[in-house]
């Protein structure tokens, strides 16, 4: 797989102005990086995806990968699916991220990369559909109506993989996890200037929903199994199926 492997310095300087965060070259330059210290866990939601892929991918379907970034759970998917005829088709309104994809080497002709804003992806004939660390980076507002175009899209025992960053209403519990994630992005070799320019970054840029608002959304839509199957303190992932 050909990767970046810079290492993310992105906010390790102090910055007389802090800028709303973009996935541009810069960031995807780093990007592997930024994320595998960023989210606990990143590598066992990838073997996840491809635990999905193997359970749920159809023989003749599309699989989406809907904010694809470097195109890593892409990859997981076509690696799985080696032996279904399946097509992946991966997705990011990212340039630069696309470009990176463009160059992996071992994914044959099995992935269609894609450089396009995943609110105009025309989605049919799915039997998966992954939102990993995506969801959470679009307006509060319109992220029902992709979700309910992803459940129409999905044929019959097809899946959704969602992966997000959540709020709690409790406020113990919100208050215990931001100390506990915060204290794993230290662990991870980040200092408290990089964590705290990132937050600003990010500030109103990825706005998280609660996990009870997830849940409750995805079933008001029409899905009929809803499962979070994984958790690592404020990140959450579930498998919602459609019958």
């Amino acid at each position: 797989m050909a990767r970046s492997n810079g290492r993310d310095r992105v906010f390790s300087k102090p910055l007389s102005d802090v800028r709303a965060f973009e996935f541009n070259e810069t960031v995807a330059n780093v990007f592997h990086d930024m994320i595998s210290r960023s989210v606990p866990g990143y590598s066992l939601l990838l073997r996840m995806i491809g635990l999905y892929a193997d359970i749920f991918a159809q023989p003749g379907s599309l699989v989406f990968d809907l904010g694809c970034s470097l195109g890593e759970a892409s990859l997981v998917i076509a690696d799985q699916t080696r032996n279904i005829d399946c097509q992946v088709v991966a997705v990011d309104n990212s340039q630069a991220m696309i470009d990176k994809c463009r160059q992996h080497r071992d994914a044959g002709g099995s992935i269609e990369w894609r450089c396009e804003d995943i609110r105009q992806t025309s989605i049919e004939n799915a039997s998966m559909v992954v939102l990993n660390l995506t969801l959470q980076f679009l307006p509060p507002a319109q992220r029902k109506g992709l979700l309910a175009r992803i459940y129409t899209g999905l044929n019959p025992g097809g899946v959704l993989v969602l992966s997000e960053k959540v709020v709690f209403t409790d406020a113990t519990e919100s208050d215990r996890m931001t100390q506990l994630y915060l204290g794993f992005k230290k662990t991870m070799g980040y200092s408290d200037l990089e964590i705290s320019q990132k937050r600003n970054a990010l500030e109103d840029v990825l706005v998280p929903d609660s996990a009870e608002l997830h849940y409750d959304r995805l079933k008001a839509i029409g899905f009929d199994e809803v499962y979070q199957c994984f958790r690592g303190f404020n990140f959450v992932s579930y498998l919602a199926i459609k019958a």
